[in-house]
């Protein structure tokens, strides 16, 4: 039985990822910033016992250092951090560079980059060091975004968080490889969860169906299914891989 934090974890991807650990007999840690309700409805989802609720602003000074310290109070340990949350695209956060004010542009990028990036960096140290002082293997599994490839024109900000994670976790995998940790990404294109089910029962549904030959969009599980396997033991010699789930509305090259 391991110690898993999952950070962003009220709904959507956080709550799927949770319920897939607690599922395979683990103890989560669910972290939130405001939706209270939502994340005690995913403590209340999730299969067995011990599991534990984190309030926490990401975005605050010292922050990933006390989540980190309840999790491990109140899981005893942490073996697997999951860096989910994050400031996502919305109209608070859009910011075309054609008619968004610099005011306005530089508030995204400081929150997209203080939660994004810099509380993901921050969670990872404070996990590692955990990890290390326990002289334990463990493994860091980051949330990144098929936007950090193809671009996020209308929300710069969210894509360069995104490829700045995944530039960060791929430097890790070699910092902690020493250590037995190893440091993974997934990078999801469009998901359908609770937030965004008005935009795909809209006119833009069936643009977003279409992007991929499939004809429909990810499922939250389908996304847990992955950060679970690379949170496996026998999944840590993929340390530095970035997993694309985009049903492959977007290949790499």
């Amino acid at each position: 039985m391991r110690g898993v934090l999952v950070t962003g974890a009220s709904r959507g991807i956080g709550r799927a990822v949770a319920a897939a650990f607690a599922a395979a007999g683990d103890r989560v840690a669910v972290q939130y910033a405001s939706r209270r309700e939502d994340a005690e409805e995913t403590l209340r989802l999730l299969p067995g016992s011990g599991h534990a609720l984190i309030r926490s602003d990401l975005s605050e000074a010292g922050s990933a250092e006390r989540v980190v310290d309840e999790a491990v109070a109140g899981l005893g340990q942490v073996d697997v951090l999951v860096n989910n949350a994050a400031v996502a695209p919305s109209p608070a956060t859009h910011h075309p560079v054609a008619t968004v004010s610099l005011d306005a542009w530089r508030t995204v990028w400081r929150q997209m980059i203080d939660v994004n990036l810099l509380a993901a960096a921050d969670l990872t140290w404070a996990v590692a060091r955990h990890l290390i002082d326990r002289g334990s293997a463990g493994h860091v599994v980051n949330i990144g975004s098929r936007g950090a490839f193809r671009g996020e024109p209308e929300y710069p900000a969210y894509g360069a968080s995104k490829a700045a994670l995944h530039a960060f976790g791929q430097s890790m995998a070699v910092a902690l490889a020493p250590h037995g940790i190893s440091v993974t990404a997934v990078a999801p294109g469009f998901v359908a969860t609770e937030r965004q089910s008005s935009k795909l029962a809209g006119s833009q549904g069936d643009g977003l169906r279409g992007e991929s030959p499939f004809g429909r969009v990810g499922t939250p599980e389908e996304v847990a299914a992955a950060v679970r396997y690379l949170a496996a033991p026998e999944a840590t010699w993929a340390s530095g891989t970035i997993l694309d789930l985009n049903g492959a509305s977007h290949l790499r090259t």
